[in-house]
């Protein structure tokens, strides 16, 4: 740990957020973001971006029809279920808080091509890349049926040119099988506490792995520094992308008609609640930018991270975003949910959704695996621990002071029957069945 972590001491920040006593002691916590609704000064991501994003998404779905067919019954476009969760809810209630209203699972461990969120944020950067490539060489026009890059002479176009992510494993794999299945050389950059699955998995399918035996951020670190180097390589920096951000904020306006198809009404008397994991806080960041943009003040999204690495809540706590680092509390960022296993937050993010996020929430890694194993056993849906992190949301929104003042100050305690609760299940779909199972049985050992 640093002497001084921004301009104080480690006491100093102790003494003027009590709160911090309990981060430190690995507890579980719940923090209202103070900055929450505040107007954000100039945003680099607009709405046009995330319309932009959308239609050429559609301009793609021709492409994924061809190239992956498992995105035939959706006409290739990468969408997620939304499933109500009674059975699920019942067992959080049973565990000591009441939930009113209805919970609901948004199952993007059920994303085609890689089952996880990172399927929205990554794979959107690889066909924005390998886009912008075809069009400049004179191969594509944006009025063309795109189904023509799965022909052999765009993978012979793109072998020109190289693709590079760090990744802790679920953003990698999203990547890594479009960006190798279009024609990329692509590189992936993976921590030590990626899960080796996933590493075998990206070798299978053409990717080239480099691992490290260091945390995240330095196979981030590494990862951009090596493709700097390679004037034909295209860095996806999970950090500090717009692309990135942009492609999981279409997110919001997809849940939106889902609601709307499933007579779901979010307003005043209706809110919407949100739990979703957080790592360096792209998906999640993006998520919520396109949830306010769709369902405006009436949603209200908290980030829920490992006790061991609540580093975007550091990282709006402080103020300092990528400047602060778990380790400088003390903590020690290993956690069973790899894919939350970050020490710093995006700045990026910390900027363009500060002021969106509700809260930030912690959860310890225990209770990952019995959520896991409840999820299973109640509504037969097999999610990652790291997926299973929202599930706590309900119950330290309801059943903590901070929540609970939360509900008051935006005068909602009265409104909650009529609430729903979503909790965005992130991944999981390609977990093999072994590893699934050692999951569960260690649900069921705690």
């Amino acid at each position: 740990m640093s002497e001084f972590i921004g301009t104080r001491t480690l006491n100093e920040w102790r003494s003027g957020f009590p709160i911090l006593n309990k981060i430190i002691a690995g507890q579980e916590v719940t923090w209202l973001n103070p900055n929450y609704g505040q107007e954000r000064s100039v945003s680099i991501v607009t709405s046009a971006d995330v319309a932009d994003a959308e239609e050429r998404l559609r301009r793609f779905a021709p492409y994924f029809e061809a190239a992956f067919p498992e995105t035939r019954s959706s006409h290739g476009f990468i969408e997620s279920p939304l499933y109500e969760a009674p059975k699920m809810m019942e067992a959080l209630n049973q565990r000591g808080v009441h939930l009113p209203g209805r919970l609901m699972m948004k199952a993007d461990s059920e994303l085609p091509i890689s089952g996880s969120i990172k399927a929205r944020g990554g794979i959107y950067e690889v066909l924005k890349t390998a886009e912008q490539l075809a069009i400049a060489e004179g191969m594509l026009k944006m009025t063309d049926n795109y189904a023509k890059l799965a022909d052999v002479s765009f993978s012979k176009f793109f072998s020109q040119y190289s693709i590079a992510v760090g990744s802790t494993g679920n953003l990698g794999l999203s990547i890594g099988i479009v960006g190798a299945r279009l024609g990329f050389h692509t590189t992936v950059h993976m921590s030590h506490d990626a899960s080796q699955w996933k590493k075998d998995l990206l070798r299978e399918k053409g990717a080239y792995v480099k691992e490290y035996s260091a945390d995240y951020s330095v196979a981030v670190r590494e990862g951009r520094k090596q493709a700097a180097q390679d004037p034909h390589c295209h860095f996806i920096d999970d950090e500090n992308s717009k692309d990135l951000f942009v492609g999981y904020a279409t997110a919001g306006k997809r849940l939106k008609k889902q609601f709307e198809e499933a007579g779901i009404s979010v307003d005043a008397d209706h809110p919407l609640f949100v739990y979703l994991p957080c790592g360096v806080g792209g998906g999640p960041g993006g998520v919520t930018f396109g949830l306010k943009k769709a369902f405006g003040a009436h949603v209200h999204a908290f980030f829920v991270e490992p006790t061991h690495a609540p580093c975007f809540l550091l990282g709006l706590l402080t103020g300092l975003n990528d400047q602060v680092s778990v380790q400088d509390f003390g903590l020690d960022n290993k956690t069973a949910a790899d894919g939350l296993a970050v020490p710093r937050a995006s700045a990026f993010v910390g900027k363009e959704a500060g002021s969106l996020i509700s809260g930030c929430m912690t959860v310890r890694d225990d209770r990952l695996f019995q959520y896991l194993k409840t999820l299973a056993d109640t509504e037969h849906k097999w999610i990652e621990p790291s997926a299973a992190a929202g599930l706590i949301g309900p119950q330290m929104l309801l059943g903590t002071d901070e929540g609970r003042n939360y509900l008051k100050r935006h005068q909602l305690a009265d409104k909650m029957t009529g609430a729903t609760h979503v909790f965005w299940a992130t991944g999981g779909g390609m977990v093999p069945k072994k590893i699934r199972e050692s999951y569960y049985h260690q649900g069921s050992r705690i």
